[in-house]
Protein backbone atom coordinates (compact mmCIF):
# COMPACT_ATOMS: atom_id res chain seq x y z
CA UNK A 1 0.00 0.00 0.00
CA UNK A 2 1.45 3.45 -0.98
CA UNK A 3 1.81 6.29 1.39
CA UNK A 4 -1.05 8.10 -0.50
CA UNK A 5 -3.45 5.44 0.24
CA UNK A 6 -2.35 5.51 4.02
CA UNK A 7 -2.86 9.10 3.96
CA UNK A 8 -6.49 8.60 2.76
CA UNK A 9 -7.28 6.06 4.76
CA UNK A 10 -6.30 7.83 7.94
CA UNK A 11 -8.40 10.86 6.75
CA UNK A 12 -11.49 8.71 5.92
CA UNK A 13 -10.92 6.80 9.71
CA UNK A 14 -10.26 10.21 11.31
CA UNK A 15 -13.31 12.26 9.79
CA UNK A 16 -15.86 8.76 10.36
CA UNK A 17 -14.76 8.71 14.03
CA UNK A 18 -14.84 12.22 15.09
CA UNK A 19 -17.98 12.70 13.63
CA UNK A 20 -19.63 9.95 14.79
CA UNK A 21 -18.17 10.52 18.42
CA UNK A 22 -18.59 14.34 18.17
CA UNK A 23 -22.04 13.84 17.08
CA UNK A 24 -23.42 10.50 18.48
CA UNK A 25 -22.22 10.74 21.81
CA UNK A 26 -20.20 13.91 22.66
CA UNK A 27 -23.09 16.71 21.58
CA UNK A 28 -25.43 14.95 24.03
CA UNK A 29 -23.28 15.37 26.76
CA UNK A 30 -22.05 19.04 26.59
CA UNK A 31 -26.00 19.70 25.78
CA UNK A 32 -26.74 17.64 29.36
CA UNK A 33 -23.92 19.81 31.23
CA UNK A 34 -25.59 22.72 30.13
CA UNK A 35 -28.86 21.79 30.38
CA UNK A 36 -29.51 23.54 33.75
CA UNK A 37 -30.86 19.79 35.78
CA UNK A 38 -29.51 18.04 38.27
CA UNK A 39 -26.41 15.76 36.78
CA UNK A 40 -26.39 12.11 37.85
CA UNK A 41 -23.29 10.88 35.88
CA UNK A 42 -20.86 7.74 36.12
CA UNK A 43 -18.18 9.12 38.48
CA UNK A 44 -15.07 6.76 38.70
CA UNK A 45 -12.74 8.56 40.03
CA UNK A 46 -14.66 10.57 43.36
CA UNK A 47 -14.41 13.94 41.41
CA UNK A 48 -18.15 14.52 40.99
CA UNK A 49 -20.87 13.57 38.51
CA UNK A 50 -20.75 17.22 36.89
CA UNK A 51 -16.46 17.79 36.93
CA UNK A 52 -16.94 13.15 35.52
CA UNK A 53 -19.24 14.70 32.82
CA UNK A 54 -17.49 17.56 32.04
CA UNK A 55 -14.44 15.93 31.39
CA UNK A 56 -15.84 12.76 29.42
CA UNK A 57 -17.95 15.75 27.04
CA UNK A 58 -14.64 17.66 26.59
CA UNK A 59 -13.06 14.34 25.10
CA UNK A 60 -16.07 13.17 23.04
CA UNK A 61 -17.04 16.41 21.84
CA UNK A 62 -13.76 18.93 21.67
CA UNK A 63 -11.40 16.08 21.04
CA UNK A 64 -13.21 14.32 18.40
CA UNK A 65 -13.43 17.68 15.99
CA UNK A 66 -10.08 17.86 16.70
CA UNK A 67 -9.39 14.21 15.70
CA UNK A 68 -11.60 14.94 13.01
CA UNK A 69 -9.30 18.10 11.75
CA UNK A 70 -6.13 16.22 12.09
CA UNK A 71 -5.04 19.19 14.97
CA UNK A 72 -3.10 17.91 17.69
CA UNK A 73 -4.01 14.83 16.81
CA UNK A 74 -1.53 12.72 18.77
CA UNK A 75 -2.50 14.84 22.10
CA UNK A 76 -6.44 14.85 21.63
CA UNK A 77 -6.29 11.08 21.21
CA UNK A 78 -5.24 10.66 25.06
CA UNK A 79 -8.58 12.04 26.65
CA UNK A 80 -10.59 9.64 24.05
CA UNK A 81 -8.41 6.98 25.16
CA UNK A 82 -8.85 7.53 28.58
CA UNK A 83 -12.61 7.74 28.84
CA UNK A 84 -13.46 4.62 26.41
CA UNK A 85 -10.78 2.79 28.92
CA UNK A 86 -13.60 3.98 31.85
CA UNK A 87 -16.14 3.09 29.71
CA UNK A 88 -15.33 -0.16 28.88
CA UNK A 89 -13.25 -1.75 31.59
CA UNK A 90 -15.16 0.57 34.35
CA UNK A 91 -18.18 1.68 33.58
CA UNK A 92 -19.41 -1.88 31.72
CA UNK A 93 -17.25 -3.94 33.37
CA UNK A 94 -19.07 -7.27 33.55
CA UNK A 95 -21.44 -6.14 30.36
CA UNK A 96 -21.59 -8.76 27.55
CA UNK A 97 -19.51 -8.39 24.69
CA UNK A 98 -22.59 -6.68 22.62
CA UNK A 99 -22.55 -3.67 25.14
CA UNK A 100 -18.85 -3.04 25.32
CA UNK A 101 -17.71 -3.66 21.46
CA UNK A 102 -18.83 -0.24 20.54
CA UNK A 103 -16.24 1.27 23.33
CA UNK A 104 -13.69 -0.83 22.48
CA UNK A 105 -13.81 0.03 18.41
CA UNK A 106 -13.59 3.40 19.66
CA UNK A 107 -10.66 2.60 21.76
CA UNK A 108 -8.70 0.65 19.25
CA UNK A 109 -8.92 3.33 16.72
CA UNK A 110 -7.71 6.05 19.39
CA UNK A 111 -4.68 3.98 19.98
CA UNK A 112 -3.77 3.41 16.72
CA UNK A 113 -4.46 7.05 15.54
CA UNK A 114 -1.57 7.82 18.58
CA UNK A 115 0.53 5.43 16.64
CA UNK A 116 0.03 6.90 13.07
CA UNK A 117 -0.78 10.28 13.63
CA UNK A 118 -2.97 11.96 11.43
CA UNK A 119 -1.33 11.71 8.11
CA UNK A 120 -0.82 13.80 5.46
CA UNK A 121 -4.47 15.35 4.97
CA UNK A 122 -4.47 17.38 8.50
CA UNK A 123 -3.28 20.95 10.22
CA UNK A 124 -0.82 18.74 12.00
CA UNK A 125 0.97 17.84 8.39
CA UNK A 126 0.52 21.64 7.30
CA UNK A 127 1.71 22.91 10.33
CA UNK A 128 4.91 20.23 10.18
CA UNK A 129 5.64 21.35 6.56
CA UNK A 130 5.56 25.28 7.45
CA UNK A 131 8.16 24.84 10.12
Amino acid sequence: MNSRNTDIGLLLLRLSFGAAMAYGHGWGKVSRLFSGEEISFFDPFGIGPVASLALVAFAEFVCSILIGLGFLTRLAVIPLIITMMVAVFMRHAGDPFGTIEKGLMYLMVYVSLSFTGAGSYSIDALIKKNK
